[in-house]
C-alpha cells in the first residue's frame, strides 16, 4: 500500500483508526465464505463526511475500496479481492432517531440488526428482517445483501423495510435518496441500491420501517417420519393459500445435531420437522393454526406440537438459528449454500441433494426457509483430508446448478459476491449483462468500489486485476476462471490451500 495514502488516512482519522500492518489485517481477509484476500489498509470512520474523505483519498491514489459490516456474509462480498482500502462501519453503529408515531427509525450502517428491535420493543415495535446471524450482522450489511430470514415469507426481505438511504458515491459525493414515508415519486432508487452488494455506493445512513408486534403469535412444530411427507406438506400449505409468518424445515439428521447442542425439545427420532409461526389477530391466528394442523395431519404428520409458552417458542427458534454453529461440533468445516427453487419442486430437489451427497461421500444437512423455497444445504467436510474440499465444492456446484435447472435461482439472500459470479451466465444473457453494466457504470464507472463482484470476469469486471485468493482457487488474470465454488468442476480447485477453508465454521 502506498505509504503516502496510509499517512493521509492517519491524518484524517487518527492512527488508532487505521490498520496497515500485516498482522493487523489478518482479521479482515475473510468473511463467512471460504475465500480469503488481504486488504492493504483497514479504516474505521465515525461520520459520513469521513467516509467521503476516505473515498476521495483512495481515488487520488487509484486504490479500490471495499465496505464491510460485521463480516458475516457468506458469498465473499466483504473481501478485498483486489486489495485496497477496506472501510469498516463498526464505529458508525448508532440509532440516530426513532419516530414511534410513524414507525420509522434512522440508523447508521454498523448497527447490529437485533439491537434495533431491542431498542424499540418497549414500545411494542420491532424490526422485521431477521437473518439467523441477527445478533451479529449489521443493518448496513443487510441492505447490501438484501438479507432475509425466517420471517421473510410474510414480511419480505430488507428492501421491503427500507424507505431512504444516505450514500457516498465512488467519487466521494454524499447523496440522499428516498424519504421517510417511502412514497417518493420517480424512480425507486432505494430499491436499486438495496442488494447492490456495495458495488454502486457506500451506505452511511438508513431509514427503516418498524413493525408493531402482533396481537397473537402461535408457533407450531410438525413432526414427520418421512422427509417426503414434510416436503409435500409445505407444497400443500402454499397451494391452499395459507401464509404463515415463517415456515422452516429441518431434516432429521440436522435436527438431531441441533438438539444435542441446544436441547430445544426437538424429537430425536423424526425424519424431518417443520417449524411454523402464525401472527396476527387472535381469531385469525387460531383459524390458521387449525388449518395448518389439518394439512400436516393429512400428510401423515406424527404430531403437531403447539409451543406452550414464550420459553418453548424461544427454544424452538434458538434451535433453528443456532443450526450452523451446532454443525461445527460434527465437522471442522461446513459450506453453507443458498439456492432458490419453486416450492413445488421441493421434494425432488431434496432427493437430488441427498443423491449428490452420496455421490461425493459427504454428509449434507438441510435446513431452510421452506415457505419461500430458499434452501440452505450445509455441506460438511474436513479440509485436512485430501480431496474433501474439492469434493465439497463440486457437490455445491451441482446443487446450485440443479436449483437453476428446476426453475429456481442462484441466491435468495446471501448474495452473489465472489461465490456465484461465474454462474450468473446460467440465468443472464450477454444483453442482460450489458444492461446491468450500464447501470453499474452510471454510479461506479471505474469499478473502484467493491471490484470483481457479481459480474463474471470478462463480462464487466475483466479489467480489474484481482489478487490470488486463498480459498480454493487462484486467479491471476481476468482470463482465468473465477475463484468461486461455481467455477465448473472440482478440477478447477486443485490449487487450493485446504487450511484456508476453516474460515467457515
Amino acid at each position: 500500500m502506498n505509504s503516502d495514502l496510509i499517512r493521509e488516512l492517519q491524518i484524517l482519522l487518527g492512527r488508532a483508526s487505521v490498520l496497515s500492518l500485516p498482522e493487523e489485517l489478518l482479521m479482515y481477509e475473510y468473511d463467512g465464505s471460504i475465500e480469503k484476500s488481504l486488504p492493504d489498509a483497514v479504516v474505521f470512520p465515525t461520520t459520513t463526511q469521513q467516509v467521503s474523505e476516505i473515498v476521495k483519498l483512495a481515488n487520488k491514489h487509484d486504490v479500490p475500496i471495499v465496505g464491510r459490516g460485521a463480516g458475516t456474509g457468506l458469498s465473499g462480498g466483504a473481501i478485498a479481492r483486489a486489495g485496497g482500502v477496506m472501510i469498516v462501519f463498526a464505529r458508525m453503529n448508532r440509532i440516530l432517531s426513532v419516530d414511534y408515531e410513524n414507525l420509522r427509525a434512522v440508523v447508521q450502517p454498523g448497527l447490529v440488526n437485533a439491537e434495533l428491535t431491542r431498542a424499540v420493543e418497549h414500545a411494542g415495535l420491532y424490526f422485521a428482517p431477521d437473518p439467523s446471524s441477527q445478533k451479529s450482522c449489521t443493518i448496513g450489511g443487510n441492505v447490501s445483501e438484501n438479507s432475509g430470514g425466517p420471517h421473510t415469507l410474510a414480511y419480505g426481505v430488507t428492501t421491503n423495510h427500507v424507505t431512504a438511504l444516505e450514500l457516498v458515491l465512488p467519487d466521494g459525493e454524499i447523496l440522499r435518496i428516498g424519504n421517510a414515508q417511502g412514497d417518493a415519486l420517480g424512480y425507486d432508487l432505494s430499491g436499486l441500491f438495496v442488494g447492490s452488494e456495495g458495488t454502486l455506493a457506500l451506505v452511511t445512513e438508513i431509514t427503516v420501517r418498524l413493525c408493531r408486534k402482533p396481537e397473537a403469535v402461535k408457533t407450531l412444530l410438525a413432526i414427520f417420519d418421512s422427509i417426503d411427507d414434510a416436503s409435500e406438506t409445505v407444497v400443500d400449505i402454499t397451494a391452499r393459500a395459507i401464509t404463515p409468518a415463517a415456515c422452516e424445515m429441518m431434516d432429521g439428521w440436522t435436527l438431531r445435531v441441533i438438539e444435542d447442542y441446544v436441547h430445544a425439545g426437538f424429537p430425536m427420532d423424526s425424519a424431518a420437522v417443520i417449524l411454523l409461526e402464525i401472527e396476527g389477530l387472535r381469531q385469525s391466528v387460531a383459524a390458521q393454526a387449525t388449518a395448518i394442523e389439518e394439512v400436516c395431519l393429512t400428510h401423515h404428520a406424527r404430531e403437531v406440537r403447539l409451543a406452550r409458552d414464550d420459553r418453548e417458542r424461544d427454544l424452538f427458534w434458538k434451535g433453528r438459528k443456532n443450526a450452523f454453529g451446532a454443525l461445527g461440533r460434527i465437522a471442522p468445516c461446513n459450506y453453507v449454500l443458498d439456492g432458490v427453487i419453486p416450492r413445488s419442486k421441493l421434494p425432488q430437489t431434496l432427493r437430488r441433494i441427498y443423491e449428490i451427497g452420496k455421490a461425493y461421500d459427504l454428509q449434507i444437512g438441510n435446513i431452510f426457509h421452506a415457505g419461500d423455497g430458499n434452501l440452505h444445504p450445509l455441506v460438511l467436510y474436513d479440509p485436512r483430508t485430501p480431496g474433501k474440499l474439492e469434493a465439497a465444492l463440486a457437490a455445491a456446484n451441482e446443487i446450485i446448478r440443479y436449483c437453476v435447472e428446476v426453475g429456481g435461482s442462484l441466491t435468495g439472500e446471501h448474495g452473489v459476491g465472489m461465490e456465484k459470479a461465474e454462474l450468473m451466465s446460467l440465468i443472464f444473457s450477454d444483453a442482460d449483462f450489458a444492461l446491468m453494466r450500464r447501470v453499474h457504470d452510471a454510479f461506479n464507472p471505474s469499478a473502484s468500489l467493491n471490484p470483481a463482484k457479481i459480474f463474471p470476469l470478462g463480462k464487466g469486471c475483466g479489467e480489474i486485476r484481482v489478487r490470488p485468493t486463498r480459498g480454493h482457487a487462484t486467479i491471476a488474470t481476468s482470463a482465468a476462471p473465477s475463484a468461486s465454488l461455481l467455477s465448473g468442476s472440482a478440477g478447477n480447485s486443485a490449487s487450493a490451500k485446504p487450511e484456508a477453508a476453516t474460515a467457515k465454521h
